[in-house]
């Protein structure tokens, strides 16, 4: 169905982690003052010291440990690059705000002085120039961040949304995640899909709350959702919340959906007053939890325990997008805790990760050793993502956008009089990078576009969306269903069904004619196909001009020459009948190629019983007053051939007077093909076919196989036993192959089964014969015969 969707479209398919750290990057580059400011900037950094800040508690590490990572891989990503910073390398810092005011206000005022010193706008160490800063989650942080650096106009990529006004007052800051308006809009589309109009709301207690119930309730009320409960909670009131109260707050839950939009803060708290209510309130009574981005799995599967996450199984949570960043995940399997090389987070977080401990003399842990050879494809991705979250992926894109910057300001210096005469270039200040971080436009290694338009990141491709799936062996998955794109195109408020020979496009937003799908000669399978049925029918042919100028010697009249004949003109036809299969089907070729195939193989089936049987009567024929003398006197190979392959002959009548296939169009089987098809009319009847000749195989594979010890100088029952071994087994594994393909390929199928049966026919049974003929004449006498008998005797 071809669909012209309006912008910010849901795309369900069939069928984030957060990040509270703030981050700098810093260009480490040799500054110059005099001595007079040397004295002054010394002076001032003495007046006060603070403690080391940047080393994030625990469930810290474990959340953010992925962002840090995505930091490290980009700016050294970066460094290696020797085109972007030729002379310039990145380095940055590392700070924990934990969403605590006056810490956030105390690792800004770090950042503007010198290590482990608290003097604004001094800074007393030249290796580090501060550059940018990257950081503060929530809108909260962010605007306390930005303020600060506002103020000396240093560039700031950050989360969250501001007002109209408040981005007035902040120039240098620069939004990175997408417009969370856009995960609103999706939100409803979600709920409209399923038609899930009674939901409940549960938000945090604080700004950010109040924005989004203010901003969503608008759209559930245009689009007639009903909103039966909201819930603002916050860590403090839901740890004080009283088991009573609490028990009749669940009661206004009892929706078709909850939606939850808070940290995993909240969420742990929120889960702990569920586990210990678990009697009076089970996971079934909600019929789906449905979660935004501000939610983390991964700070939340760190903390509860498994039993806990059955709350939320079938859950459906909305992340941002990401994209498969070349290298990242190399670089995350190469992680060894043995060798952390500067990463000072690495043994501490692996300990939390895999619920193991590093030994240390003096102390002991009732936790298993950590080996360091722990894989992290094995951690669930409640814990940890081996592939670029969305969130880290920001944190990428914000790395090159700097980078970017930095490179378009050093190629514009030599223009801009930015030299002194005849000395070194002036330093670059942050102020000056802002004008170029919000003109750059460039593509990232995963082929998308990052641009700034109004200070937000523009080219970000949304969010996808989740399904939270809890397994009872206490694994756990996140499965992408659906993808949120802003980017989506406009027009139409309505769908139009493709004709069924179209099929829509990507976007859904035109319908494509699909493509003829048969076997033809002119493409690779069915040349091979018809080369090696071309091939076949040649050998073939050779052999019987070989049997034929050799019809007087023995080896040719042993187990009679005729049903040798009729044997190999039979495997010639069922060759030659492949080129039916091949090419478009027409309305001749789909009532001769199942016919031909069945009798053909019928009457090759037929000689081989025949000749076996004259081989168990020419033995007991040895036997005086045995009947089977006379039988060998009568017609009886003969009759045999004709009465087994005249019964495939009235099977097939029955078939093409009843039921003939005919030539068909198939426009459903395969997606943006046409099936050019022979249907087979009575699929009962083709099986018919098949089973009368497998009928036909078994017995003539048991008959040979009790004559297949009898002495005789050429008895071909051994030879005949190998043969219908692998012609049954073709067979046998025929039927499920033909069943599990579709189009070209179920043709390509029935052709290789013919070929590679009848060509173990002519293999196992002609090939020791022709090796007689032609390279062994000598055994190919009467006397070698009478010899042979007589030992046999």
């Amino acid at each position: 169905m071809a669909k012209l969707f309006p912008s910010h479209v849901l795309t369900l398919f069939p069928g984030f982690v957060a990040w509270n750290a703030s981050t700098t990057v810093m260009v480490f580059a040799n500054t110059e003052e005099t001595a007079t400011e040397k004295i002054m900037l010394k002076a001032v950094c003495r007046k006060r010291q603070i403690p080391p800040l940047g080393w994030p508690m625990k469930s810290q590490v474990l959340k953010t440990y992925q962002h840090i990572l995505a930091l490290a891989f980009s700016v050294s990503e970066v460094n290696r690059d020797p085109v972007l910073l030729t002379n310039t390398t990145l380095g940055f810092r590392i700070y924990g705000d934990n969403s605590d005011a006056k810490r956030t206000y105390e690792s800004s005022l770090s950042l503007l002085s010198t290590r482990g010193e608290v003097a604004p706008n001094y800074q007393c160490d030249s290796r580090d120039k501060l550059f940018s800063v990257i950081g503060g989650l929530s809108s909260k942080s962010s605007m306390q961040m930005a303020y600060l650096f506002g103020i000396l106009k240093i560039p700031q990529l950050g989360y969250g949304s501001f007002s109209p006004v408040e981005r007035e007052m902040l120039p240098s800051f620069f939004r990175i995640d997408p417009n969370e308006v856009s995960q609103y809009v999706g939100l409803v589309q979600l709920l409209l899909h399923f038609r899930w109009n009674w939901i409940g709301l549960i938000t945090s207690d604080d700004d950010t709350g109040e924005n989004f119930i203010r901003t969503l309730m608008p759209m559930l009320t245009k689009n007639d959702i009903c909103v039966s409960s909201v819930e603002m909670i916050n860590e403090r009131l839901m740890k004080r919340l009283a088991t009573n109260l609490f028990r009749k707050s669940l009661i206004k839950w009892q929706s078709k959906a909850m939606i939850i939009s808070v940290d995993y803060k909240e969420v742990a708290v929120l889960i702990y007053k569920l586990e210990f209510l678990r009697k009076d309130f089970r996971p079934s009574r909600v019929r789906v939890w449905i979660v935004t981005t501000r939610w983390d799995f991964a700070a939340l599967g760190a903390q509860m325990h498994w039993k806990e996450l059955e709350y939320f199984h079938g859950a459906l949570s909305f992340r941002v997008h990401t994209s498969d960043v070349q290298g990242f995940n190399k670089f995350l399997l190469a992680l060894n805790p043995a060798r952390p090389e500067g990463d000072v987070f690495l043994r501490n977080w692996w300990q939390m990760a895999f619920n193991c401990w590093f030994p240390i003399a003096g102390q002991t842990s009732s936790k298993r050793k950590c080996t360091g050879k722990e894989k992290l494809e094995d951690l669930p991705p409640s814990v940890f993502e081996t592939r670029m979250t969305g969130h880290s992926y920001t944190m990428y894109n914000a790395i090159y956008s700097v980078a970017h910057a930095l490179h378009a300001m050093y190629s514009l210096r030599p223009t801009r009089a930015m030299m002194r005469e005849g000395k070194k270039p002036l330093a670059i200040q942050p102020w000056q990078i802002l004008s170029f971080l919000r003109n750059i436009r460039f593509n990232n290694s995963a082929g998308d576009e990052v641009s700034f338009t109004d200070n937000s990141v523009v080219g970000s491709s949304g969010y996808d969306l989740l399904n939270w799936i809890y397994f009872q062996n206490e694994s756990t998955a996140l499965v992408k269903v659906g993808r949120m794109d802003p980017g989506a195109p406009q027009d139409a408020a309505n769908c139009a069904q493709c004709p069924e020979d179209q099929y829509p496009s990507k976007d859904q937003d035109q319908c494509i004619a699909k493509k003829i799908n048969f076997l033809s000669y002119h493409e690779a399978l069915g040349f091979v196909l018809a080369s090696l049925a071309l091939s076949l029918s040649l050998i073939t042919s050779l052999i019987l001009v070989t049997f034929i100028k050799n019809k007087d010697t023995p080896i040719v009249r042993a187990n009679n020459r005729n049903l040798t004949y009729i044997l190999l003109v039979s495997l010639l036809l069922c060759f030659l009948c492949s080129f039916l299969f091949i090419g478009q089907p027409k309305k001749v070729t789909c009532l001769l190629r199942q016919m031909a195939f069945g009798i053909t193989f019928s009457l090759a089936i037929s000689s081989i019983l025949a000749k076996t049987v004259t081989v168990v009567l020419a033995f007991m024929a040895t036997k005086p007053g045995n009947v089977a003398r006379k039988l060998l006197k009568t017609q009886l190979a003969s009759t045999i051939v004709l009465v087994c392959s005249l019964i495939q002959a009235v099977i097939c009548a029955i078939w093409l007077a009843t039921s003939p296939p005919f030539p068909n169009l198939d426009f459903y089987s395969m997606a943006v093909e046409i099936v050019v098809e022979c249907n087979e009319g009575s699929v009962t009847m083709f099986y018919s076919v098949l089973s009368y000749m497998g009928f036909l195989a078994v017995i003539s594979f048991m008959v040979a196989f009790l004559a297949r010890k009898l002495p005789d100088s050429f008895n071909e029952a051994k030879f005949i036993t190998f043969s219908m071994l692998v012609f049954c087994s073709v067979w046998v594994s025929f039927v499920p192959t033909y069943l599990s393909t579709k189009g070209k390929f179920m043709v390509a199928v029935e052709i290789f089964s013919i070929l590679a049966s009848g060509a173990g026919l002519l293999g196992c049974i002609f090939l020791p014969k022709c090796y007689i003929i032609l390279l062994r004449p000598n055994l190919n006498s009467r006397e070698h015969l009478i010899r042979k008998k007589y030992q046999g005797a």
